[in-house]
């Protein structure tokens, strides 16, 4: 985990880029004007009470779930915008906030307190909103994956060694596995979106191919070509920092993604 925790501190330069009118609107126009239905949950965390955002395709018969970790920066409007692209797919998103309860105003305070996320109580988190996905959403089939961004991106790594009902891992530019146990508990396909231009993360996927293919597990990494480090969120056409490199990259990610989608 402290690789998680180390690696997340480059993505804090990120936030700098993150004005707070944009870290708090961008992504809402989406939103407002998706067909689809959205909620906002309570989930029972232990002796916390956290918030979960869920996104429904329209579909006429049950549906996968994919749980959605979030980026460094919270549970933001693009992170919710993408639910609803997930569930523009014919899957149902949910996403835990992890930092319920907690205030911030701007990107670098999102990154501090996310940073400050005791590891048990994200686990606690995690599969509180696992559990609710399994057995409290009437239109789930029962099938449950996960993805994650950034940190988030190392945290869906990690969680697919912590719950035996996963049936498929999606990490974009997160840390990879790094050690033999780890690797040996995963319990599903990893499957990996990576810039070009992120060697920083990029670094730990040779050790993770060994150490998965030592174990007899599936782990396909994808590094696009001209891309940056949170390329999903930095090639969104609606971002009003739209990088070039990363929109290319990311329409790739997004037609794999979609296929992959298909598969659960």
């Amino acid at each position: 985990m402290n690789r998680v925790l180390v690696v997340a501190i480059g993505c804090a330069f990120l936030a700098g880029w993150i004005h707070a009118e944009e870290f708090k609107d961008f992504g809402k126009d989406r939103l407002n004007n998706s067909p689809r239905h959205a909620d906002w949950v309570d989930l029972k965390s232990g002796d916390r009470t956290i918030k979960a955002f869920v996104v429904y395709p329209e579909r006429k018969d049950k549906a996968p779930v994919v749980l959605v970790i979030q980026e460094v920066f919270g549970l933001t409007d693009w992170l919710r915008s993408l639910c609803d692209e997930l569930a523009e797919n014919g899957v149902i998103a949910i996403a835990p906030d992890l930092l319920s309860g907690q205030k911030y105003e701007d990107g670098d305070a999102a990154v501090k307190a996310t940073h400050a996320l005791p590891e048990d109580q994200v686990t606690s988190d995690l599969n509180a909103a696992a559990e609710y996905a399994l057995t409290k959403i009437p239109s789930a089939n029962g099938t449950l994956a996960v993805c994650g961004f950034c940190w988030g991106g190392g945290w869906a790594f990690q969680y697919a060694h912590m719950n035996p009902k996963l049936k498929a891992c999606y990490s974009f530019y997160g840390v990879a596995v790094d050690n033999p146990e780890d690797a040996a508990k995963i319990v599903c396909p990893v499957y990996g979106f990576y810039g070009e231009n992120d060697e920083r993360v990029n670094a730990t996927i040779p050790k993770a191919e060994e150490l998965m293919k030592a174990a007899g597990k599936k782990y396909e990494p994808v590094i696009y070509k001209g891309a940056g480090h949170g390329f999903m969120r930095s090639g969104e056409p609606n971002n009003p920092e739209k990088r070039e490199g990363d929109a290319k990259a990311r329409d790739e990610a997004w037609v794999r993604w979609k296929n992959l989608l298909k598969e659960l």
